[in-house]
């Protein structure tokens, strides 16, 4: 589904990413600094990254070729570490738009109005989002907990093909964090992918990946599986950071 083949990226003048390869469903782990947000803000297209070499493709479409709208538009959704507030801008409306740019960039009527009362209605209960954020705008006032529900239950409307969360845990309580892994793990499919980045194991208690890649200076220097996250939550990174150092220099 998703390919990332040998993928380097500048900003501010600093090489942050190499010999990424392809996945689908995995989580990447690593010490702060290591490229992981930063593989998160090029697979959706960030203007702020400048790509030198290697390529992204979606079901075989460049997606270093297209605006991060088109990216969306062709099933790439990011879940922001730091969601922002849109104050003035109601979940209902916001969603509306947003489904139906969607629709209009494959050539699609706009959704109908018990259509999208129906869907929406349905992907709020998948994540039990408290009706009293209704009448807020998008974020606005939410806890972290709230924002990071807000955004599977985008992720549930939206149906993407390819879903990276960038340290969704953060901010998380014990029950917001099973709430929101319960949210994705309904949502995984034979037709979708998950990339979860996170610095912590506890994640990985409630979603389970695939793969478990460890990222350092923009190189993945260890693969695994659940076990290695569980590893890394007792002896944490300095040694796998140090026989990278030593490889690689």
């Amino acid at each position: 589904m998703l390919e990332i083949k040998n993928l380097h990226a500048l900003v501010d003048g600093k090489e942050i990413l190499k010999d990424i390869e392809k996945g689908k469903v995995y989580a990447i782990m690593g010490p702060n600094g290591s490229g992981k947000s930063t593989l998160a803000s090029v697979i959706a297209g960030n203007e702020v990254f400048s790509v030198t070499e290697g390529s992204i493709t979606l079901d075989g479409k460049d997606l270093l070729k297209l605006k991060p709208e088109e990216r969306a538009a062709e099933g790439v959704f990011l879940a922001f570490q730091y969601p922002v507030e849109i104050p003035g801008v109601s979940i209902n409306n916001f969603m509306k738009a947003a489904i139906n740019d969607q629709r209009k960039y494959h050539g699609l009527e706009p959704i109908p109005a018990p259509e999208f009362l129906k869907l929406i209605k349905e992907k709020k209960e998948l994540v039990a989002l408290d009706k009293k954020l209704d009448g807020r705008g998008v974020n606005q006032g939410f806890s972290g907990g709230e924002k990071k529900k807000l955004e599977v239950f985008q992720m549930a409307v939206l149906n993407p093909k390819i879903a990276v969360l960038d340290e969704t845990d953060s901010g998380l309580d014990i029950d917001a964090l099973r709430i929101v892994a319960e949210g994705v793990n309904k949502l995984k499919s034979n037709d979708n992918a998950f990339i979860v980045i996170t610095h912590y194991q506890r994640l990985l208690d409630y979603i389970t990946p695939d793969v478990v890649h460890v990222l350092y200076n923009g190189r993945i220097i260890k693969t695994g599986g659940k076990e290695l996250a569980l590893e890394l939550e007792k002896t944490g990174y300095d040694e796998l950071k140090k026989q990278a150092d030593e490889l690689y220099k």
